[in-house]
């Protein structure tokens, strides 16, 4: 089978299209025929090394942590799934997604409902869930406002989506280029650069509820005075940042509950993740050199 993967951890350059031998499911795996993947920021640090030690990595290994699919067959002990399901999830540990057949944690996959597609399925167990679970942690009531840092982009645009679908009020900031994308979620834009902060104070004379951070670096200190409530602050980007001003990072929750619930609110049209960009397997490379500019919009997705 087909497989974008890498053989050793590195740049762009390490990336090759292989053929490898299908995978057989293991206790607590579903095997599935990949229809849909997503790429993140994330999957460049793992082939760069710099997850290494925290993310397993079975060489050669695909790139891609979250995939839709079509369920071929499941592992021993694995209950719940049948083979023709329309499935999403997350995949194994020491797995990728950017693959023919991809394995998938089963404890991490659910079905995709009707009026779902798999390319909007596919961006639920990284973005959207990482999105799902900011939001959770601050629990902020109805009313309040929401700074998203990193707007425009995969996590950014799910935190949008998400966070006005439970009454919040979201000021996205993001670069000019996607003023559109962001008003588009029903986030008031904030262009990003010098003087953003001003900017954002202007719109929220108060300050802010939370800050849900997908940029790190420099900003994370330059949010903290419009913030209300000390330690009020999530980075995807850069958690020991985060952890350093008095925030944290995300906890993630890849279970199938989780993901079911926001598939449903997908479903419903109550959220509807933004892809940007699809591209076939076959010139996979092209999505991960998209995500890796950093100035991606929204989600890339790569279909079989």
């Amino acid at each position: 089978m087909r497989m974008l993967g890498f053989q050793r951890y590195g740049g762009p350059e390490v990336m090759e299209h292989l053929e490898v031998a299908d995978p057989v499911p293991g206790p607590g795996q579903v095997l599935v025929r990949m229809t849909a993947a997503g790429v993140n920021p994330a999957d460049i640090k793992v082939r760069n090394g710099q997850r290494a030690g925290r993310i397993p990595v079975h060489f050669p290994m695909a790139l891609g942590r979250e995939a839709a699919g079509v369920v071929l067959g499941a592992g021993p002990g694995v209950t719940g799934v049948r083979a023709g399901e329309r499935v999403f999830g997350a995949t194994a540990a020491g797995t990728g997604a950017l693959v023919d057949r991809v394995l998938l944690d089963a404890a991490g996959t659910a079905r995709i409902p009707d009026g779902v597609e798999d390319d909007q399925a596919c961006c639920i167990p990284v973005a959207a869930g990482t999105a799902h679970d900011a939001l959770d942690e601050l629990d902020l009531p109805a009313g309040a406002t929401v700074l998203v840092r990193g707007a425009g982009g995969g996590v950014g645009s799910c935190v949008c989506g998400l966070a006005r679908d439970r009454g919040l009020r979201v000021l996205g900031v993001a670069s000019e280029a996607k003023r559109d994308l962001v008003a588009g979620l029903g986030a008031v834009h904030v262009a990003k650069g010098p003087g953003w902060t001003r900017r954002a104070g202007e719109l929220a004379p108060g300050g802010v509820d939370a800050v849900i951070d997908a940029v790190g670096g420099e900003v994370l200190a330059e949010a903290i005075p419009l913030l209300r409530r000390p330690g009020a602050l999530r980075s995807v980007a850069d958690v020991p940042g985060a952890v350093a001003l008095g925030g944290s990072g995300v906890t993630r929750r890849r279970t199938s509950a989780v993901f079911t619930e926001v598939a449903a609110l997908v479903a419903t049209g109550r959220f509807t993740p933004v892809v940007t960009a699809r591209f076939r397997l076959a010139e996979a490379e092209r999505a991960v050199a998209a995500v890796e500019t950093g100035h991606a919009a929204g989600n890339i997705v790569v279909l079989a």
